[in-house]
């Protein structure tokens, strides 16, 4: 099991957070999701043997949420 930590700047409001939390949440392998909107942060906890990072990473950008370093 891998804990990420992404900053992902456009995160701003409840929406955000629900929609980051509907597309990552199902996904098998991830077991937490965690958004933090005055951080501006997601919390990922998966499985990487699983779901790899990059799915993880390419779901993020696909709803709009790209994680920047």
């Amino acid at each position: 099991m891998i804990a990420k930590t992404y900053s992902v700047p456009d995160v701003s409001c409840e929406h955000c957070k629900r929609a980051i939390e509907g597309a990552l949440g199902p996904m098998k392998g991830v077991s937490r999701v965690l958004v933090d909107i005055d951080r501006k942060s997601v919390d990922v906890d998966f499985d990487e043997s699983v779901t790899p990072e990059s799915e993880v990473l390419a779901r993020l950008d696909e709803e709009g949420y790209p994680v920047t370093d």
